[in-house]
């Protein structure tokens, strides 16, 4: 069947009844991380929320006043995922997310008419997209496009837009014979009703169940941002549609301004600025490294000096890294000296090194490891890796020297 989504897209509240509610858990990623949730099941006699398909996420929205977490379709059916339970048989206003809906129109209609032009123009067929949160992909069948091509097809997807291209929708059975007519990846297995066609006029007639804008104008502009290579000889064309557009021009322009103000010079000369800021730190960079080396040397030489040292050398650096304590260990340890090394935030993560005697330092490593919440590896009487959190540097130190004075 067709919902009233796909019937009317530009609809926003629809009034129908609940035809059945059952209880439900859905698998749903929270700010990365994947949590189970418990609700509901809900079908509806019709509905104006989509369910996700064709490439096209899930409208979010509103049963009376309980909000829909996710839309997915079932058979003729569609069902949506609620916190709260609904009564069988009542009559509910359902509200759609606008804004959300008819930006998914919007990248929609947009991948149709960017697709039957690629091919049209240069015979590159579309294999898959992605409705992406902030930008879309369209994955075409050639290894690669040219700049030259991919300007004239941003010209000429920007010109049907232009002249107000009208867009239609068409509701065949499955055996007309116009169904052969229309491009088409295919049907679901569990698909039912009537075959719909989406016709973009003297340009394209695609089957398809999305939600669609009525005139090409609704999209208003249309940007190709650029490809990138895909997987197995295909590209990815990468594109923005209508109030994306808008919002990506505005975030540009926000950027380019704080990178005024941070450079100093005008936008034409931001790259420029930026690869001298590189070439500066590149060079700062192997100066701090090479001081870096000549310190450590000096510090062993004084340690080996110092009439009073003992058979335990301990040294934090904020700014050091490995080559940093593996000088100060490789000098040291030839002494016989047991050489407990840090580097990074004091009370924050870094790198660590054990060094001295194999035996002790394959004993005494992995309590080192526990004290330090870290991870890391040791033979041949070095044990080093990285440390979650150095707070505790103090009490490994005091256990190392400890240990050591025991075997004095």
């Amino acid at each position: 069947m067709a919902f009233q989504c796909q019937r009317d897209c530009y609809m926003k509240e629809f009034v129908t009844s609940v035809v059945s509610c059952c209880p439900a858990e859905l698998k749903h990623e929270v700010n990365g991380k994947k949590e189970t949730l418990k609700g509901f099941n809900v079908k509806l006699q019709d509905t104006i929320l989509f369910p996700e398909g064709g490439g096209q996420p899930d409208d979010h929205g509103l049963i009376g006043d309980v909000p829909v977490v996710r839309v997915t379709r079932q058979g003729a059916d569609a069902v949506h995922f609620v916190g709260s339970p609904l009564e069988e048989g009542q009559e509910v206003q359902v509200k759609v997310d606008w804004e959300r809906r008819f930006d998914h129109m919007q990248q929609h209609s947009g991948q149709h008419v960017i697709t039957a032009l690629a091919e049209n123009m240069f015979g590159y067929k579309t294999t898959s997209w992605e409705l992406g949160r902030q930008r879309s992909t369209i994955e075409l069948d050639t290894p690669s496009v040219k700049p030259a091509q991919l300007q004239a097809l941003e010209e000429a997807v920007n010109e049907k837009i232009r002249v107000h291209t009208p867009v239609t929708v068409q509701l065949l059975s499955i055996d007309d014979p116009d169904v052969e007519k229309v491009r088409s990846r295919g049907l679901p297995d569990d698909h039912a009703g009537p075959i719909r066609i989406i016709d973009i006029e003297g340009v394209d007639a695609n089957m398809c169940c999305g939600t669609h804008v009525s005139n090409l104008s609704h999209l208003q502009v249309i940007k190709l941002l650029g490809t990138e290579k895909g997987k197995k000889n295909k590209t990815n064309l990468i594109f923005l549609t209508g109030n994306r557009v808008l919002k990506y021009a505005e975030k540009s322009y926000s950027t380019e301004r704080s990178l005024v103000s941070l450079l100093k010079t005008g936008p034409d000369e931001h790259v420029e600025a930026v690869d001298k800021l590189q070439k500066s730190v590149k060079l700062l960079l192997k100066t701090n490294l090479s001081l870096l080396r000549d310190m450590a040397v000096v510090i062993t030489q004084n340690f080996k000096n110092d009439p009073q040292r003992g058979n335990f050398f301990s040294l934090h650096k904020k700014e050091g890294d490995n080559e940093f304590m593996n000088i100060i260990a490789n000098e040291l340890t030839t002494e016989g000296t047991f050489v407990f090394l840090t580097v990074g935030e004091e009370k924050g993560p870094g790198l660590f090194l054990l060094a001295g005697p194999s035996e002790r330092v394959a004993e005494m490593g992995p309590r080192v490891l526990e004290m330090l919440q870290g991870k890391g590896a040791g033979k041949n009487g070095r044990f080093q890796g990285k440390a979650n959190s150095l707070a505790r540097r103090g009490e490994v130190e005091a256990f190392l020297e400890q240990q050591c004075k025991q075997e004095e």
